[in-house]
């Protein structure tokens, strides 16, 4: 029976470790190889070795009603969007509340962890820290959960980039950017147009004299404020979504998604329009770069082919001159330095685990892996569903299928994530949010039913089916069922609201879209008919009155 566990990392998986152990009735010791908790949220004026780091004014692109703990709701006057400090702030908030800082050692960090002698009797690993004076220490552990996420190990191919060392400026990765106060003045070449990649040339831009962004395949870019205003995920990642994924052909889905993209700003025309289909890649979100590359602060260009000296040459055989600086923001390594090679089982390019958690070949599951993984959708109430389910395994309450089933499972997941998703070297972890969600809630025994709530409650059947997927749902039923869960998911779209509600505006009432964004999630729009106009066979333009009214959907 599993008693102590070993915790590696106090960022968001790490914590939610803590506390899904401390629920199972197990001793977790969390180490932490710096001074406070936060993990990635945790900033720093320079980057550390072998440790995440954000930027100054890193803002999340997930919701705060999508991001949080499923039993901690976000303070409902913290921002929809929240800058870095503000999560640091809320996790403290969680770890004070559930108590979990007296089970946290910080600056000790983890050199190695190894099978006991007697592993195949006990499973109990033998884990090796460092305190700040340097000093070793042993323990034992019946369990290990490693949390340490996959934005720490930079990067930077260099060989790929021939006459790099020729390049008289400044280049870096992303990982080591702070703030654009460097870029002021200079010509820059971002490398790369994911999320960072992004976010670092449309702030550059602002005081740069020139950003280009070189990209290799191009991207679908979204919106984080989508219609009427609202969070795109609180829009778009809800259950009825997801049920119409499982029922039309994914090409439908990808037509319909990229025509409600385009409209927002034609791909093509940008020259953002990638190869691969929508839904093939996880989209960039930014809000910004459309605007700065209609205003020609941020000019995109193909891939790099060459620097020569202060030039960059692309492979569209066009040049950019008197380059100043190149930001890499070309990805991140993931390894796991202190694992076993015992623990590591290889499917293609990636680190196979068992639904992204468990190795699949160790004799004992007694070692697991929390927030390794990525997807449209926040991370942290990922990490929280995988914690439960596997305090759940290590108390005995949740059994693994054989190795040989688990090894078949990762290798068929493998060729899924293959055939579904354009995946780079760096990152072979992409999942559907919501399908992953429910797949390890059902671990779990807290996924909702529908048809139960459809016959028992059908006020929150309405709210799970039309509403966003928001981790609130996964504490309705099952071990961990928090009472407060039906509440808060009545209240989320008042949490949403509250923060924007600065001053009376008319009268002082909801409107009307509001109430029909808080039943269901989405909206018809229609004319209204004019009302002394209302004769049959009237051209249209006399009949319709210019204002429309939203609808709720049934």
């Amino acid at each position: 029976m599993v008693h102590r566990v070993a915790v590696i990392g106090a960022g968001p998986s790490g914590l939610s470790s803590v506390k899904a152990c401390l629920d199972e009735g197990m001793l977790p010791t969390c180490f932490e190889s710096s001074d406070d908790l936060g993990g990635l949220w945790r900033f720093k004026e320079v980057s550390e070795p072998n440790r995440a780091s954000i930027y100054r004014s890193l803002t999340i692109n997930t919701s705060k009603e999508m991001i949080c703990f499923s039993d901690f709701p976000i303070p409902a006057d913290y921002p929809n969007y929240m800058h870095h400090s503000k999560i640091l702030r809320y996790l403290k908030m969680y770890a004070e509340h559930f108590h979990l800082l007296q089970h946290v050692r910080f600056q000790t960090s983890v050199k190695t962890i190894r099978e006991r002698p007697d592993f195949s009797r006990s499973g109990q690993w033998e884990v090796v820290t460092e305190g700040g004076g340097g000093q070793e220490e042993k323990h034992v552990f019946d369990a290990v959960i490693c949390c340490s996420g996959h934005y720490t190990y930079p990067n930077l191919p260099l060989k790929d980039f021939p006459g790099i060392e020729t390049f008289a400026g400044r280049y870096l990765h992303s990982w080591d950017y702070k703030g654009p106060e460097d870029m002021c003045g200079k010509r820059v070449v971002v490398i790369g147009i994911g999320n960072s990649g992004s976010d670092i040339a449309v702030e550059s831009s602002r005081v740069a004299q020139q950003v280009y962004m070189s990209t290799r395949r191009g991207a679908w870019v979204i919106r984080q404020v989508s219609d009427n205003g609202l969070p795109v995920d609180m829009k778009y990642n809800t259950r009825f979504v997801h049920i119409l994924f499982q029922l039309l052909p994914t090409n439908v889905m990808n037509w319909l998604g990229e025509k409600k993209v385009n409209a927002m700003y034609d791909h093509t025309m940008y020259a953002l329009k990638p190869k691969h289909r929508l839904f093939s890649q996880i989209p960039v979100i930014n809000d910004d770069l459309p605007f700065r590359m209609l205003s020609g602060s941020v000019i995109l260009k193909p891939n790099v082919k060459e620097i020569r000296g202060s030039s960059v040459l692309f492979d569209d055989g066009s040049t950019v001159e008197d380059v100043d600086a190149i930001v890499f923001a070309t990805g991140y390594n993931y390894a796991f330095p202190y694992m076993p090679s015992s623990a590591v089982y290889r499917s293609g390019h990636r680190v196979g685990l068992y639904k992204h958690v468990f190795p699949p070949d160790l004799e004992h599951p007694t070692l697991a892996v929390v927030g390794f993984i990525h997807a449209l959708g926040a991370i942290m109430p990922q990490a929280e569903i995988q914690a439960r389910w596997v305090a759940r395994v290590f108390k005995g309450h949740k059994k693994l299928p054989s190795n040989q089933v688990m090894m078949k499972a990762v290798d068929k997941d493998t060729k899924d994530m293959e055939n579904s998703y354009v995946l780079s070297k760096l990152a072979p972890l992409h999942v559907d949010f919501v399908s992953y969600m429910d797949e390890v809630a059902g671990e779990v025994g807290a996924r909702p039913s529908l048809l139960w709530l459809f016959f028992t409650d059908y006020q929150l059947f309405k709210r799970i089916l039309w509403g966003p997927v928001t981790a609130y749902q996964y504490r309705l039923v099952g071990p961990g069922k928090w009472a407060g869960a039906r509440g808060a998911i009545f209240t989320q779209f008042d949490r949403m609201f509250k923060p924007l509600k600065t001053r009376e505006v008319g009268n002082v009432r909801r409107r009307f879209y509001e109430h029909c964004v808080e039943l269901s999630g989405y909206s018809f729009i229609i004319p209204r008919i004019h009302p002394n106009k209302p004769q049959m066979g009237s051209p249209i333009s006399q009949c319709v009155h210019p204002v429309t009214l939203h609808i709720q959907k049934y």
